[in-house]
């Protein structure tokens, strides 16, 4: 215990600008998802607990909650949380490749986009959804 706490002094004493600059990116991360959260009429304490956002986001996207286990296999973890953000841009209206890629590459800053921007609603689970179905939501919309 002890050495870890000597580590940490240590980076803290070399490394200050990383650390805070860690510290806001997380704190920027976990108000987006709870802005994200509430337009989808979900708990907001649930983005701040580690394993409930993740059922929150599995049921905001229409997967079942058995899916959660997948992020424990090793390497299957990383492609699907790439896929459940992708579907998750889908919940939300977005459904162009040029979304999909912007959702993977600057994840946190596409969420807080979608969480603070005024004309992006939650319409609806997208997991097993037709595209001709995504395609019919996304027209209504506009």
């Amino acid at each position: 215990m002890n050495t870890v706490i000597t580590l940490c002094q240590e980076v803290w004493k070399d490394y200050p600008h990383f650390v805070l600059m860690t510290v806001v990116l997380i704190l920027i991360g976990f108000m987006a998802k709870m802005k994200l959260f509430s337009k989808a009429d979900q708990p907001l304490i649930a983005a701040l607990v580690p394993i409930w956002d993740l059922q929150i986001l599995l049921r905001m996207v229409g997967r079942p909650k058995h899916h959660i286990w997948y992020f424990f296999i090793p390497v299957l973890n990383i492609i699907f949380t790439f896929k459940l953000m992708i579907e998750l841009a889908q919940s939300f209206g977005k459904t162009s490749y040029t979304d999909a890629i912007l959702v993977v590459v600057f994840n946190l800053f596409y969420i807080l986009n979608l969480a603070l921007s005024y004309n992006e609603e939650y319409q609806g689970p997208v997991y097993r959804v037709a595209e001709e179905l995504l395609a019919q939501r996304k027209h209504s919309l506009a």
